[in-house]
């Protein structure tokens, strides 16, 4: 579909590395981490999170090829249309991918909202119905915030990253000025035995860490709007998880020093309880408050994002036409952005915050990140080198090596999950064989 406007790339390295950074932290590690030490139930839970750590690294590997190489709106979407084929399989693949988004990337905005909502309520008592309202109009206000140009949104990421590594750096100072700081560290394998149970316990709880990790690869969504992206997309990448993954274990080990971690597994707050246990209510009530903001700017972050996959796969025919408009004065996917939101709004008023994080895992494992896996796999055998600006070391080591741990934590989902996941690709695969049917008949794109 002809386009009167196009993206313009105007974020540069630094507002990309704060999209993604922002994106990862989210209300995430504040509401998973008494869920991952209740999982690992001992003091090896830091093990979950240097497991986490290790996936995204390795995976981020993976997205720095493609996204160098294929610096477009959509990210994964432009990957598997060109690992798989435009005119074969890549369609099929590529078409799955974006409408698994259409579910998914709700999950992953409720999700947040839901969180925010969940973590609202140490300030304010809320009922479930309340709680609902309240997430809600935190995906309606981001909606709104989005509602604007692309430079504009640059400029907030940047104020939104710094609220995040600020109340970040007072977690870690409190527990560094106040606590036994490195006894967490010291006890790390007190308990621990290596055994089917311990592979197993960590399994689950990488599913939650991992969960706080996941937003590294947000910069690929953008690849449109991304200045020099052959160098800053995998820049953006391993800057963030490396800041976000010290972050978290340093935040972890500061809370825990504070509070053992046999109390804060069952704590709701154990960031506002951890901060009223060293300064009081008044202090606990003003971190609650920088979490809320650091939530919200997780679902700005992933809301724009994904606001770009429909976009992309509109404009180059293979989804829905009315997703390929751009606002007339502000140049941005409108349509696509409304239609996320409104979705997201849905699924913040059905769900609890539990079971979308395994949803949203279960169901982008296949399609995306092991589907893109493989398919760099396939690219590499069929392109030059020299078409790929990044290229990662030990190539393929870390590729066999991420299909390998996605796989596992797929498992680790559950069967209900993953039973949930397949529905939605069986889904999607009648609504591609049935469009792409009459648009054949019909001989036009899309509608």
């Amino acid at each position: 579909m002809p386009q009167t406007n196009q993206l313009k790339r105007r974020l540069n390295l630094l507002q990309a590395t704060a999209i993604n950074m922002i994106d990862m932290v989210g209300i995430g590690p504040f509401i998973t981490l008494p869920m991952v030490i209740s999982l690992m139930n001992g003091p090896y839970f830091l093990y979950a999170w240097l497991a986490g750590a290790a996936l995204s690294l390795v995976d981020a590997m993976v997205w720095s090829e493609l996204g160098a190489a294929f610096p477009k709106a959509g990210g994964s979407y432009n990957f598997l249309k060109e690992a798989y084929g435009k005119d074969g399989a890549g369609k099929f693949v590529s078409f799955l991918f974006v409408w698994q988004t259409m579910i998914q990337a709700p999950l992953v905005i409720a999700s947040a909202a839901i969180g925010f909502a969940s973590y609202f309520s140490y300030l304010v008592p809320l009922s479930p119905i309340t709680s609902k309202m309240l997430s809600g109009t935190v995906v309606i206000l981001i909606v709104i915030l989005l509602y604007r140009k692309i430079e504009v949104i640059g400029k907030i990421s940047v104020f939104l990253w710094c609220v995040v590594i600020l109340t970040i750096f007072c977690i870690i100072g409190g527990g560094l000025f106040h606590g036994n700081f490195l006894s967490p560290v010291k006890h790390i394998n007190d308990g621990l035995n290596f055994n089917f149970a311990f592979v197993a316990a960590l399994g689950f709880a990488s599913v939650k860490s991992v969960y706080s990790y996941l937003g590294y690869y947000n910069v690929c969504y953008l690849g449109g709007e991304i200045i020099n992206p052959s160098k800053n997309i995998p820049r953006s990448m391993f800057l963030s998880i490396a800041g976000i993954s010290i972050l978290y274990l340093l935040m972890n080990i500061s809370v825990v020093s504070v509070i053992p971690w046999n109390i804060a597994k069952d704590s709701g707050f154990v960031i506002s309880a951890f901060m009223e246990q060293l300064a009081g209510s008044t202090a606990a009530k003003v971190v609650t408050c920088l979490i809320l903001l650091i939530a919200f700017a997780s679902v700005f972050s992933a809301t724009l994002g994904y606001s770009r996959i429909p976009y992309a796969a509109a404009v180059d025919g293979s989804f829905f036409k009315i997703f390929a408009r751009l606002h007339p004065t502000k140049n941005f996917p409108h349509i696509s952005l409304l239609f996320l939101g409104a979705i997201a709004f849905i699924f913040s008023l059905l769900f609890k915050l539990s079971d979308v994080i395994s949803a949203i895992l279960a169901m982008r494992i296949l399609v995306q990140f092991v589907g893109q896996a493989i398919g760099l796999l396939l690219l590499r055998k069929a392109r030059s080198t020299a078409e790929f600006p990044y290229k990662m070391p030990l190539y393929p080591l870390p590729v066999l090596v991420a299909i390998t741990m996605w796989i596992a934590i797929l498992i680790s989902t559950g069967a209900t999950m993953i039973i949930a996941g397949l529905i939605a690709i069986s889904t999607g695969s009648i609504v591609y064989f049935i469009k792409t049917k009459v648009s054949k008949q019909k001989n036009i794109p899309y509608e």
